[in-house]
């Protein structure tokens, strides 16, 4: 894959492509299904919930893109996603509030996960993936 948003040389790009996607989309469903039959999170834990959830995203972003400005631009993508979830939630949800502290929450954990860009850590999938590769013989 050529282009903006190449992916690093992996054996299996489009499985990770696709796990990265659908968690991407279990975040969205999440953030907008009822989820109130679940028990309590203790105060702040929802907190939490959010900065870790985003920040997986952004650093498993760094980990199959290629081009630091491609990891970038799906970081910022990644914080308008978060503000326009909670934005979601206190309009098209019965069940669901906005509240600007989870927005906070999802902006620090992309920024947190983005930071992994400037680690020994950005080549985790790469080193992963390299030795899940099959044998020759």
């Amino acid at each position: 894959m050529s282009g903006f948003f190449a992916l690093k040389p992996f054996h299996r790009p489009r499985l990770w492509l696709g796990l990265w996607v659908f968690a991407v989309m279990a975040v969205v469903v999440l953030s907008l299904v009822n989820l109130s039959g679940l028990p309590p999170v203790p105060e702040g834990g929802d907190k939490v919930e959010h900065f870790l959830a985003y920040a997986l995203l952004s650093a498993s972003a760094v980990q199959l893109f290629a081009r630091r400005r491609a990891s970038l631009l799906i970081a910022l993508l990644l914080v308008v996603l978060g503000i326009g979830l909670e934005f979601a939630q206190g309009t098209l949800t019965t069940t669901r509030m906005a509240d600007p502290r989870d927005a906070l929450a999802n902006t620090l954990g992309v920024l947190a996960g983005t930071a992994t860009m400037l680690t020994p850590m950005r080549r985790m999938l790469a080193t992963i993936d390299a030795r899940l590769r099959p044998a020759r013989a």
